[in-house]
């Protein structure tokens, strides 16, 4: 019978502080003040500590950084900090001349509404956004006054898990200034440290003889990290840091047994790490992308990886290799075994591995997930082997099967819940939660694959997670009728070097003995895995641990709660969505944990009013930044550029011929009409038509424009809604929403929408699509029209070839003709006869009005306007572009 065990993670971080200072009174400069070595324009940084207090997995660490004005005029001081995208912040605080101002965590939309009123009046902002594979960024600036110290204090708790074989956390280092005080302190591990290692980028010898100590003994072990000043230096004479890299701390637990179960306070933790255990044979198909996306770089990467991968493949294995671009091609009919003789088969057809064509990833999925269902009903492999299908693409489908949902649909029915489905996307131009939700639904997971010079080895490192099953079909099992809100306790497999970890409450605290037992399939026979605890046994050795941090089994099952049911929330739908959505809000307030549904915030009274942080948690692959910016206006390229606005009047800017084109739509009110539509990039936007508050019948006098605009990215699951009224952003599924009365700007990688206020909107993906959203507003008491936007592209050079829409199919080269100009029949506007696409149009000279740089008069712009409704100009006719919603 095996006693409690308590396992403890090393997990320290090591902040920054950036400087930004006020306009000085000149008078002051002549005051000259001595200031301390080390201080950069005026703010010193006199200690950076983490304190950190982890057991059983689950850290809980305090981040504390204190700086002091020696300037004789206020500065703003910025607080960074990079923590571990899975941790929670739990608490911030800031702490200026004593008084201390706590964070509190409240419901995303409550904390929203507190923190625009405090926007509303130029105050700073805090944020947390993704800033790399394995952290995210919060930071928070506040203004000091001369002569103030001032201290920052972030809280945040993670339950850390196991990977190939050892426990490790990366840590971002980057002080930004030369710190007195810097230090990673303090490690425990009640059940046995057998291994412990810390290493860093930036370190020289000089630092790792001097600086960083690390040793353990027994339950105890210790890292710490003191540089002194000049160690810190860039160069002997420098006042700038070189401490900046990455921090690498690794560790393992001793493992006397495959089991630990531990019990706080009426709540319980099992873990499960079996050792030793033979592998089950596996069935794995490679579905790889070879569309032409993944030309150049990409498809060498893969390649390389495919290659290395193939040195890892077991005799006992059996594989194929499916390829898809618009169609799909397979190296092998059915699953072959991994002999020597296939292995080097297949190494042959890797090399020659080329890209090509669209995406078609349903077609793709279902023939593997075919092929491995055939050889299982076949006999063709063992039956005590294991099933894996892994995806690689860097797109969203655009041939065949393109509907997300769809494909979602069909995967689910094909598998069956007969085996994993692990995606993986290779950089940014993708739509990841699709991925994600796909793998998520089918016992797999999805895992991006970053653009880097290592993107080879990431993807061998990510086979090599599930290169090794060691049990299939396994369950955890508990004393019936004794526990209530156990977490996920059954798993598809467990692979060697990870670990299982179920939580849950006792029904009954008064028990005497606690029994638990973990069943699986393995590659011999099957296995009982069995744990009891002597309850007082277990009280007496927790008493001895004085240093453990509350109720932290507790926190740990709340913790795991919350994560998991976030995931199901992912592939939920109605009632169960918002059940789902209910639970993990409780438990995220009720544990004061910053999830995806809260936010934490800030306020701080100064000069009778209110200056807030807020801390978002962002999804994957997401930043989010919630704060009044400088310089509002946006520098576009100034050609070629395409707009509708006013009645609605299509504008196409052609800059080889130093001339345009225009045309109007007539159409009903309500009407949608697809403006943009890229099914390489994924991104759409449409319109919706209004007319006037005493519109005419007659069709040749009324007056339209659009009153709303959609906006979508499928690639990032990002939606922005824009009416006169209001602006409102879908993340996900999260929903943020911004009145015209706002300046803000909103942030994540490859994305930017800024407001400014009441004048327009700049939305930007990436470097080469940008469009300006207009905001016209009329007299209150104006007695015939309402308020409406105007839509500008501004950049469209990161658009596809396959761009279509209104506006956008004249994103690419066209010619036309104009000849024979002669009066019409208003003498200000001649006539001509434009050839274009084939077809000899009556055109008329006239001007719109571009409303970019001026919102109340605008520029007039001379075009060739073609009448009814653009006939002969656009592809098929206008009505071809009417949709039935606006996403």
């Amino acid at each position: 019978m095996a006693l409690a065990r308590w396992l403890c993670l090393i997990l320290a971080l090591l902040s920054g502080l950036a400087v930004s200072g006020f306009p000085r009174n000149p008078s002051r400069l002549l005051r000259k003040r001595s200031l301390p070595e080390g201080a950069v324009d005026g703010i010193e940084v006199y200690s950076t500590k983490v304190n950190c207090k982890v057991t059983s997995r689950f850290a809980h660490n305090v981040v504390t950084t204190r700086a002091v004005n020696h300037a004789n005029t206020a500065k703003e001081v910025s607080f960074d900090v990079e923590l571990p995208k899975t941790a929670f912040i739990t608490n911030f605080t800031l702490t200026i001349d004593g008084v201390t101002y706590p964070g509190n965590v409240k419901e995303k939309e409550v904390a929203k509404k507190q923190y625009e009123k405090a926007v509303s009046q130029g105050k700073t902002a805090g944020l947390v956004k993704a800033s790399g594979r394995k952290l995210e960024k919060f930071t928070v600036s506040v203004n000091v006054a001369a002569g103030s110290k001032v201290t920052f204090e972030l809280t945040y708790e993670e339950l850390l898990k196991r990977h190939k074989g050892k426990y490790e956390m990366y840590l971002k280092v980057q002080p930004k200034q030369l710190v007195k005080h810097f230090e990673v302190i303090d490690i425990f591990e009640p059940q046995g440290i057998s291994t412990l290692d810390a290493e860093a980028s930036f370190i020289t010898n000089d630092l790792l003889g001097s600086a960083l100590t690390k040793s353990f003994s027994g339950k105890k072990g210790h890292v710490s990290f003191k540089p002194s000043l000049d160690q810190q230096r860039s160069c002997p004479t420098c006042t700038d840091s070189l401490l900046k890299g990455d921090f690498i701390i690794t560790y393992d637990v001793n493992r006397e047994s495959p089991a630990n179960v531990q019990i706080v306070n009426g709540y319980f933790v099992h873990f499960f790490a079996p050792q030793g255990l033979p592998v089950v044979p596996k069935s794995v198909v490679f579905v790889i992308d070879v569309s032409g996306s993944m030309y150049g770089r990409k498809m060498e990467q893969t390649k390389d990886a495919l290659l290395k991968i193939l040195e890892d493949v077991k005799q006992d294995d059996y594989l194929n290799f499916i390829l898809f671009s618009g169609d799909v091609t397979t190296w092998k009919d059915s699953l072959v075994p991994a002999t020597p003789e296939n292995i080097q088969e297949a190494r042959k057809f890797v090399m020659d591995i080329h890209d090509r064509g669209m995406t078609n990833i349903n077609d793709a999925l279902l023939r593997g997930i075919s092929m491995l269902n055939k050889a299982r009903e076949e006999h063709t492999v063992p039956e005590r082997s294991t099933s894996i299908i892994i995806m690689l693409t860097d797109g969203d489908a655009n041939v065949g099967e393109s509907r997300p949902e769809k494909i979602q649909e069909n995967v689910r029915n094909a598998i069956g819940g007969k085996f994993p489905l692990y995606n993986l996307g290779f950089g940014n131009n993708l739509n990841y939660n699709f991925l994600e939700n796909m793998a998520l639904e089918n016992h797999g997971l999805a895992r991006r694959i970053y653009e880097d010079s290592d993107a080879s080895l990431q993807l061998q490192g990510f086979y090599e997670e599930v290169a090794n099953p060691l049990l299939t079909g396994v369950e955890a099992e508990y004393p019936q009728n004794a526990i209530l809100d156990l977490t996920q306790n059954s798993y598809q497999h467990f692979y060697d070097g990870s670990e299982i970890v179920v939580a849950g409450r006792l029904a009954d605290e008064d028990m005497n003995s606690f029994k638990a037992a973990v069943k699986g399939h393995g590659a011999i026979n099957d296995l009982t895995f069995t744990e009891e605890v002597d309850m007082k046994e277990m009280e007496k050795a927790l008493q001895e641990q004085d240093y453990i941090f509350g109720d932290y089994i507790e926190r740990l099952w709340a913790y795991l709660t919350i994560e998991q049911l976030l995931e199901k929330r992912k592939n939920a739908w109605g009632e169960e969505k918002e059940n789902l959505t209910a639970q993990a809000l409780e438990l995220s307030l009720k544990y004061h944990f910053v999830t995806p549904l809260t936010s934490m915030v800030v306020t701080k009274p100064e000069d009778n009013e209110n200056q807030t942080a807020i801390a978002n948690k962002p999804g994957e692959g997401r930043h989010r930044w919630w704060g009044p910016q400088l310089g509002s206006s946006y520098q576009g390229p100034k050609t070629p550029y395409y707009y509708v606005d006013g009645d609605p009047h299509f504008i196409i800017q052609i800059p080889e011929k130093d001339d345009a084109i225009c045309f109007n739509i007539d159409e009903d009110p309500g009407t949608v009409l697809r403006l943009i539509q890229d099914p390489v990039t994924g991104l759409t936007v449409n319109g919706q038509i209004i007319g006037e508050k005493r519109g005419s019948s007659d069709s040749q006098n009324r007056r339209t424009y659009f009153g709303k605009l959609g906006i979508a990215s499928a690639q990032m699951d990002f939606r922005i809604e824009v009416t006169p009224e209001n602006i409102i952003l879908w993340n996900g599924d999260s929903l943020s929403t911004f009145s015209w009365l706002d300046t803000v700007m909103v942030t994540q990688d490859g994305l930017s929408v800024m407001i400014n206020r009441k004048k327009s909107m700049v939305v930007s993906f990436g470097d080469g699509v940008a469009f300006v959203v207009v905001l016209h507003q009329v007299w209150k008491k104006e007695p015939a029209h309402h308020d409406f936007l105007g839509f500008y592209v501004v950049d469209s050079r990161g658009m596809s070839a396959q761009t279509h829409g209104l506006l956008g199919q004249f994103f690419h080269p066209f010619d036309f003709q104009v000849s024979d100009v002669h009066p019409g029949s208003d003498p200000t506007k001649p006539d001509a006869t434009m050839v274009v696409k084939n077809h000899q149009l009556t055109v008329t000279r006239g001007s719109q009005k571009d409303y970019r740089k001026d919102i109340s008069v605008g520029r007039n712009v001379a075009c060739w306007f073609v009448h009814n409704n653009g006939q002969g100009l656009i592809d098929g006719i206008h009505r071809d572009y009417i949709v039935p919603s606006l996403f």
